[in-house]
């Protein structure tokens, strides 16, 4: 592994040919002084702990070029490059050409024509607002493409290895607090679901390091919580490791063995197919709710397409931004048993007690409206392609000290929930 201070290179330059003169160099020195060098063991303060890690040019350069092999093979070539306010670069690549046709089954195909939607669904509140930073550049990606957010290589680097890249770190149970993985949610099991809707607000709540996040989210889960879970999820997220920041950001994530090998976080793999030219998946959302001021929420929707089963995702004013091809999965080829809505935080107790990363707006569910973060008009997608309400609710906080959730009902929002907490405080040591 390359060692890091701060999760950056001690030799990290902007080119890999210069990186190479530069280890090239550092042998000639390191090979008469002996693999004495090592980092110090730096104070926790949410980053690695980095002991005995001598320097080895040979896999240095060898991981360095794994990294150059990656990159090559997930940015595809771009007929129009857009720069983003927050550093970001999309790239507009062809959209047969993105990464979700690499795939053998999907190899020398083009993406389906849009799906037809569920029935009661309503677009009359579909308007042209720009919902990502990206897009207040005025820039648009050309007809025919779509826009791909360019992965760099401080983004992998950040990552424990190329291979888990893009992925989620551990496997995930029902009750996974034992993995650091800590949950407020809202759920529904015990039939067979299509599909499920909502709006959620938007917040950029705190992460205290790099190797924690904070998302909101959508779940369509099948199987069993054990190696054949299969899961299509879609939300925003503030995650430092994968983005390099702190701007929420609207993600996707599928898998069909519990987060083990199968699938990834947006683009970075083969997989989701997208058709939509105006929105780019890992790309920053803005505007964003602030407390006791403006809110901001998104509304998404995910659905199993009744003609040719593939899962569909809608976001925010009626943009169906893609799909999850059916064969990907194994249960979730039929239908799903369980559907979730709410918020999760990943507490890695680097400094010896629970974490401070915030859950939605960092404010307790409690402060309602304006000041906690909120999910609502919550529904499922029934066998004939209707939406429902949700009628076999369940309430889910790992730590109701740290994070908690309320649920309630009325006209305008129809099923609802806040849901949220500041993590760490004199409840929650």
């Amino acid at each position: 592994m390359l060692c890091y201070e701060h999760n950056k290179t001690l030799f990290y330059t902007k080119t890999f040919h210069n990186m190479i003169h530069i280890f090239v160099a550092f042998l000639v020195v390191s090979t008469s002084l002996g693999p004495v060098l090592s980092l110090q063991s730096v104070p926790d303060s949410g980053h690695r702990q980095l002991q005995n890690c001598t320097l080895n040019p040979h896999k240095d350069i060898q991981k360095l070029r794994r990294v150059q092999t990656y990159l090559k093979k997930i940015n595809k070539p771009a007929v129009k490059t857009i720069q983003s306010p927050d550093g970001d670069v999309i790239d507009c690549v062809p959209s047969h050409l993105q990464p979700a046709f690499d795939h053998p089954q999907l190899k020398g195909q083009k993406p389906l024509k849009p799906a037809v939607r569920p029935k009661g669904h309503n677009l009359t509140e579909a308007i042209s607002e720009s919902f990502q930073l990206w897009r207040d550049t005025g820039e648009s990606c050309p007809k025919g493409t779509v826009p791909i957010r360019r992965t760099t290589e401080q983004d992998i680097l950040r990552a424990s290895s190329v291979r888990r890249y893009g992925r989620i770190r551990s496997h995930v149970r029902r009750d996974s607090t034992g993995y650091g993985h800590e949950h407020a949610v809202v759920f529904e099991n015990g039939d067979q679901y299509y599909g499920a809707k909502a709006s959620l607000s938007v917040w950029a709540p705190r992460v205290t390091n790099e190797y924690e996040f904070s998302l909101s989210q959508i779940w369509i889960i099948s199987g069993s919580f054990g190696n054949d879970l299969n899961t299509i999820e879609a939300g925003w997220q503030v995650s430092p490791e994968l983005y390099g920041d702190n701007y929420p950001r609207f993600f996707t994530y599928w898998t069909s063995d519990a987060y083990q090998t199968t699938g990834c976080y947006n683009l970075l793999c083969s997989g989701f197919v997208q058709t939509n030219k105006k929105v780019a998946i890992g790309a920053a959302i803005s505007p964003r709710s602030s407390y006791n001021g403006r809110q901001f929420d998104i509304g998404l929707m995910v659905w199993k397409d009744p003609k040719h089963g593939h899962w569909w995702l809608e976001f925010g004013p009626g943009l169906l931004v893609g799909y999850w091809p059916a064969f990907l999965f194994s249960h979730l080829r039929s239908h799903a048993n369980m559907v979730q809505f709410g918020g999760e935080i990943v507490n890695t107790r680097s400094s010896g007690f629970h974490t401070s990363t915030q859950m939605g707006s960092g404010h307790f569910a409690e402060e309602g409206f304006r000041k906690a973060a909120y999910f609502r008009n919550l529904q499922t997608v029934d066998w004939d392609n209707n939406l429902v309400p949700l009628t076999n609710i369940h309430l889910k906080a790992d730590r109701a000290n740290c994070y908690d959730i309320r649920q309630g009902r009325n006209h305008v929002w129809g099923t609802y929930f806040y849901y949220g907490g500041p993590g760490r405080n004199v409840r929650c040591p």
